[in-house]
């Protein structure tokens, strides 16, 4: 669906950029070295840096060259892309490996701070996409002018991350030794004139130079006129909201698109109110908001950014999960038989026909039908949302409870509830084809 040309001609079209690409990376790599050199006098890491200088600028003529034969040298293995496609690229292993990925980092996040480690994984992970980029399937994804953008805001996002968890564990290394944080040893007084608004004014210089050579190197992605018989395969939503586009496989439009956003909004304006930890106000820190953080990692990067990243790269015609390195067929068919809560209760357990009111029934007996017939899901919704936090409050969350009182206690814990619901539902969709908990299309009510 991409459009493919001849992969000759695909080669030729992108050899300049590939080739700055890796001549980026070794000029990257060669100031690097000279500041291990120049200011860390670190002079081994220095070495190797420089080396893997020399060996961007090797790639990058294997690069500028364009030449098929040439290009395999330059490019992932077909048996790991064919590995990608078909073992790793499936919604449930996407999404319990970036799950893992977060947990990897969070516990060994001393290791991974580090600013020669953070390095080389940025190192590899821009060489990784480099190799890949010699695939027309990959780079018709990654270098769509839609998709750059998103691109560069999944690397700065990592950066962000790296320096906010850098100072952080920096910060509960001197408190632990009873020293104050970093920023508390600089917090001289800066006025708006003209520290700031100098600052500002050169940002936007910069920015819009920066604006400027986008708008010549990249085509503005302008499509055709909308037409009603004519929709585009895949319909996509704007970046930001292909979390809540994709949130609308699991979930009806009126909870994906309205429930959820809005106890999203809410739960951020609660947070000042149900907050109790004083400790860690003006300064990075994970030690001593460690549930704090731990929420908010998993809310934002897993529910959130780790969403748009599948709608944006892997998301394919009908929605359907594509491997990065997979062409995107409108012609696949996966066929999904999703099953009601109810049906699994009544047809699966008890082995009997749904219950159903005579049709000539009143309103009353219609309606007592269709709450027998949905309860089971009714009973489960009851028990997650009203008995588990009393529960919770018994046992992991006792002490959280006594500081917090019943009010704010529920409230955040009918929250973090209601954030679970859309990984339980994912996963009861990926395990048991389970579609809805409670399924009452009589009056468009469905979770």
């Amino acid at each position: 669906m991409h459009g493919h040309v001849p992969y000759d001609v695909f080669l030729a079209d992108t050899k300049n950029f590939l080739g700055c690409y890796y001549l980026l990376l070794a000029a990257m790599n060669g100031i690097a070295a000279f500041y291990c050199w120049e200011r860390l006098k670190k002079n081994s890491l220095a070495l190797w840096l420089s080396g893997l200088a020399f060996l961007f600028v090797i790639v990058s003529t294997f690069a500028f060259a364009g030449r098929p034969d040439w290009a395999r040298f330059i490019s992932v293995p077909q048996t790991l892309r064919s590995f990608i496609n078909e073992q790793i690229s499936q919604a449930p292993v996407y999404m319990g490996g970036s799950l893992l990925a977060l947990i990897v980092l969070y516990v060994f996040r001393r290791f991974f701070v580090q600013p020669i480690v953070a390095w080389l994984m940025l190192i590899g992970s821009l060489t990784f996409m480099g190799l890949s980029m010699t695939d027309q399937n990959f780079a018709a994804i990654v270098m769509k002018p839609d998709n750059v953008p998103i691109v560069g805001m999944v690397f700065l996002l990592g950066y962000f991350t790296w320096l906010a968890t850098y100072r952080a564990v920096q910060n509960d290394d001197r408190l632990a030794r009873g020293e104050p944080p970093l920023e508390k040893l600089d917090n001289e007084k800066v006025l708006v004139w003209p520290d700031l608004v100098y600052t500002e004014m050169i940002c936007m210089v910069a920015l819009t130079a920066l604006l400027i050579v986008w708008a010549i190197g990249l085509r503005a992605p302008l499509e055709e006129a909308a037409s009603s018989v004519k929709t585009p395969n895949p319909s996509k939503a704007p970046w930001y909201f292909l979390g809540l586009q994709e949130m609308l496989v699991y979930f009806d439009p009126w909870m994906a698109g309205v429930v959820l956003p809005s106890l999203v909004v809410g739960g951020l304006m609660a947070i000042p109110f149900l907050d109790y930890n004083k400790a860690g106000n003006g300064y990075y820190t994970i030690n001593e908001r460690k549930f704090s953080y731990i929420i908010f990692q998993l809310g934002f990067l897993e529910l959130w950014v780790v969403l748009i990243i599948l709608g944006t790269f892997l998301r394919g015609p009908n929605w359907n999960f594509y491997g990065p390195y997979e062409q995107w067929d409108p012609h696949k068919v996966e066929a999904l038989n999703n099953v009601d809560l109810s049906q699994y209760f009544w047809n699966g357990l008890l082995g009997r026909a749904l219950p159903k009111a005579d049709p000539d029934a009143g309103f009353v007996n219609q309606l007592a039908y269709i709450g027998l017939r949905e309860s089971p899901g009714i009973i489960v919704t009851f028990l997650f949302l009203v008995v588990l936090p009393p529960l919770l409050a018994l046992t992991v969350f006792r002490e959280r409870f006594r500081r917090m009182g019943f009010i704010r206690y529920m409230v955040m814990a009918n929250l973090l509830l209601m954030m679970l619901i859309l990984p339980i539902k994912m996963v009861l969709r990926w395990t048991v084809n389970l579609k809805y908990i409670i399924s009452i299309p009589e009056y468009f009510f469905n979770l």
